[in-house]
């Protein structure tokens, strides 16, 4: 395994262990901009049902090569859309779980996606919201040199192409008004964009360290404005 998936495991083990309770029954999961399946094959794999919803038909060939790979292709379906178009691609109450990686950033008006998502979510469903935080994009742009970029990350001014940041608290308040209630909320890849990948690549036992220690500092508050990005489950 090169330094970059070993990387790219520390990124996404702290997400797998927040789900792991969520997922634990089968059902019928929306992905929404799940791309090539990276989250949609590995959860069709615990037996549920996923809809991956995407607007990049390439993303969902690959997608679909990678579930007939791995043997889900019964239980993985691909449809090309977006969040703002989401209830002319899926029906209303439809998903048990809704999986939102890294989406929000790039909508237009977030209050207004997570309100169709509250929409296509059944009763007591469950939604995954993983995003970019704010606060450690201002502390990256910073330490690149970008002083103005961070200036206008930090007033909340950086959308667009750049996409929305959010704190914590932004998106609690934005998850209430849409009719959520927050279960948790994780920091996650606090330490792993800041670890030189030579460093996991030369000590041995690296990888797993850095994974243990994410995995404890993830649901600790004040490590929170740390995170590249945070992990939140809420119920409607």
């Amino acid at each position: 395994m090169s330094a970059s998936e070993r990387r790219g495991a520390t990124r996404t083990a702290v997400v797998w262990d927040s789900l792991r309770d969520v997922l634990a029954t089968p059902g019928d999961v929306l992905d929404i901009g799940g791309g090539t399946g990276g989250f949609a094959v590995r959860v069709a794999e615990l037996g549920h049902r996923v809809s991956v919803v995407d607007p990049s038909p390439d993303a969902l060939a690959a997608l679909g090569r990678r579930a007939q790979e791995f043997g889900v292709a019964d239980r993985v379906t691909g449809q090309q859309g977006e969040l703002s178009g989401l209830l002319d691609v899926v029906g209303e109450a439809s998903a048990d779980v809704v999986l939102c990686h890294g989406v929000l950033e790039i909508v237009d008006d977030p209050a207004a996606a997570l309100a169709t998502l509250a929409t296509v979510l059944r009763p007591g469903g469950t939604l995954s919201l993983l995003v970019a935080q704010r606060h450690a994009a201002v502390v990256a742009r910073a330490m690149a040199g970008h002083f103005a970029q961070a200036r206008a990350v930090l007033a909340g001014d950086s959308t667009g192409k750049a996409g929305h940041r959010f704190t914590s608290d932004e998106l609690t308040t934005l998850l209430d008004t849409a009719g959520f209630s927050t279960r948790s909320i994780h920091g996650i890849r606090v330490f792993a964009d800041l670890v030189p990948g030579s460093l996991l690549d030369l000590e041995p036992g690296a990888t797993q360290a850095l994974l243990d220690l994410e995995q404890e500092v993830a649901s600790r508050p004040e490590y929170l404005p740390l995170a590249t990005q945070v992990h939140v489950l809420a119920t409607h």
